[in-house]
């Protein structure tokens, strides 16, 4: 017995490919944590265990020892490979300003002449060079935010009337 920790393991937080299912597993070597993830978690066969947040492979148990108690882990079956999470899909039409807000002053301040305002604002018009481009940037993002979105929705409800069925 080395530090008291034979008896006690460590907690850990475990999760499988997919981050659906989440289970408490108190271990106390690496084969004791394989041993009970595969029984936690119904998993035949070898799989192997990688920290969840950046995919380290934990591959001994000289690198397990390193483990804070309460590390998220990932279980990965032979054919799979670490993935960070997906961002949350949500579809909703921004109610702020819907696309429409905005855009009119926008438009005018990416179509603007910094030639023509250089005596009101300073001899140098690399500021409103870069205000111009920034506000045409802008635009062409939020158009292309915006057909996205409109295709999403096409898809969403063409997926609605099919039933979900191809």
């Amino acid at each position: 017995m080395e530090d008291g920790n034979e008896h006690n393991g460590k907690p850990f937080k475990i999760t499988d490919f997919t981050r659906e299912h989440r289970k408490g597993v108190v271990a106390t070597s690496l084969e004791d944590l394989t041993l009970k993830i595969r029984e936690k978690l119904g998993i035949h066969g070898d799989v192997i265990i990688v920290l969840e947040g950046d995919g380290t492979e934990i591959d001994d148990d000289e690198y397990f020892a390193t483990l804070d108690p309460h590390t998220n882990l990932m279980v990965l079956a032979e054919n799979q490979k670490w993935q960070p999470p997906a961002p949350p899909c949500r579809l909703s039409v921004d109610q702020i300003d819907d696309g429409k807000g905005g855009g009119p002053e926008l438009e005018l301040l990416s179509d603007m002449d910094p030639d023509s305002l250089v005596d009101i604002t300073f001899p140098d018009k690399i500021f409103l060079e870069q205000l111009k481009e920034a506000s045409g940037r802008y635009l062409s993002e939020k158009r292309q935010a915006q057909d996205a979105l409109e295709l999403l929705r096409l898809y969403q409800e063409k997926e609605t009337e099919s039933g979900g069925t191809q």
